[in-house]
């Protein structure tokens, strides 16, 4: 439907219109931005939304099969665990510490990286270059790896990991950064802001920040679904989140013991893992789509 106009004026979305506009033409990209809504909205609203207390545990109701199962109970809907909890209260719990995690690292990583890799591109000589290939040589080992190592110095726990994770995942922003801003420096709009007297602040901010909107915006998503993997992966190898803390990978580790008789507890945090990770992809691959196309009509 067209927009009615009194004066037959053109109608010219905005900026942020136009990535919207391109954003929805790929279902999968909306149907992944509805399943990531979903998951945020259970991290906000997980302690009201949760049926049972997460840590209660129930003695007459051990190992009770999902609602799907012939013995299930409408009142457990995925059934309970060994100690008789309620899987759904714990997976929302654990949704809640594994998505809330995973943003928190990479809110903190594009922080620091942006912050460093803009520092390290308006650096000229041998300090830029021995910064670039510090990064380079620390991006070559995998961000698990490097996760599993810092935890073993600092410790186990849920803020070793994070603070791990986010260490990881810093080098790779600052590497980006870095050669994108080096690339800027080198165009005539940057020169023209030399020209104008504009010093390399202002420069980066006014002119170079938001043209890397779209460089962010794939790092991030990239990094937040590395980030969901490496935290659920640092709690199944009892590194990352410890009881009384709830975590999908622990959660996935402790329903090893019992997987041939209650297949489901270990299928069930694997699948919200799964989802978790594909949704933030879709979203993602949806968003670099949209802003590169976004001026095209």
């Amino acid at each position: 439907m067209q927009r009615f106009s009194l004066y037959q004026e053109e109608f010219h979305p905005s900026p942020l219109a136009n990535v919207w506009i391109e954003f929805k033409r790929s279902h999968l990209a909306v149907f992944g931005l509805i399943i990531l809504g979903l998951f945020l909205l259970v991290t906000i609203l997980a302690p009201i939304i949760s049926p049972y207390d997460p840590y209660m545990q129930n003695t007459n109701t051990i190992l009770l099969p999902p609602v799907w199962e012939p013995n299930g109970s409408i009142s457990h809907f995925f059934g309970t665990d060994a100690l008789g909890r309620d899987v759904l209260s714990r997976l929302l719990y654990g949704i809640r510490v594994t998505f809330g995690s995973s943003l928190i690292i990479v809110g903190i990583a594009v922080f620091i990286g942006v912050g460093f890799g803009a520092l390290a591109g308006l650096l000229s000589g041998i300090k830029s270059s021995v910064v670039n290939h510090l990064f380079d040589s620390i991006m070559s080992i995998p961000t698990l790896l490097i996760a599993i190592v810092v935890v073993a110095i600092l410790g186990t726990g849920l803020a070793n990991a994070i603070f791990a994770i986010t260490l990881a995942l810093v080098p790779q922003f600052i590497h980006q950064t870095r050669s994108f801003v080096k690339s800027e420096l080198t165009k005539d709009y940057v020169t023209l802001d030399k020209l104008d007297g504009a010093g390399p602040v202002r420069i980066f901010f006014k002119s170079i920040l938001p043209n890397m909107v779209e460089l962010i915006v794939v790092q991030a998503t990239i990094a937040l679904s590395i980030a969901m993997i490496d935290i659920s992966a640092l709690g199944f190898l009892s590194l990352g989140a410890q009881t009384p803390s709830i975590e999908l990978g622990q959660i996935l580790s402790e329903s090893l013991d019992s997987a041939y008789v209650t297949p489901w507890l270990v299928a069930l945090p694997g699948i919200f893992i799964l989802l978790m990770v594909l949704s933030v992809n879709m979203v993602g691959e949806g968003l670099r789509s949209a802003l590169r196309n976004r001026f095209n009509h």
